[in-house]
């Protein structure tokens, strides 16, 4: 089970590096997406995705070191809510098919380590 969990931390580790380099950066694409997708400026995503990058650096570092099960499942519903931002912005629901990883492993990953019986728990 150790193994799983790892495998897990790790792949969640890597997911959210690699997107917060993308958001810290604002690349063009996320630009798009987001303005596609929310009905903003692609201006306005300019200035907020160095934000949403800040915040992914924090989860990635977290599946590491301490995977709190609230971030957990904050990871799972940015990742579900991320992919459905392809098609919402008129990309081919493949594009949301593809990322299914990007909830699942979190989703996993809280299941793995079991899921919340209290309030207090969430922030285990």
């Amino acid at each position: 089970m150790k193994a799983l969990e790892w495998t897990l931390r790790i792949a969640l580790f890597g997911e959210f590096l690699g997107h917060g380099i993308f958001a810290l950066r604002a690349v063009p694409h996320f630009q798009e997406l987001m303005a596609g997708s929310l009905g903003i400026s692609t201006e306005a995503a300019a200035g907020v995705l160095p934000v949403i990058g800040m915040i992914d650096f924090v989860v990635a570092a977290l599946a590491l070191v301490y995977p709190i099960r609230a971030v957990l499942i904050y990871a799972a519903l940015w990742g579900l809510l991320t992919g459905l931002a392809r098609p919402v912005s008129g990309k081919e629901i493949w594009d949301f098919v593809e990322r299914w990883p990007n909830w699942g492993i979190p989703l996993a990953l809280l299941l793995v380590r079991g899921w919340p019986r209290t309030r207090r728990d969430w922030l285990r």
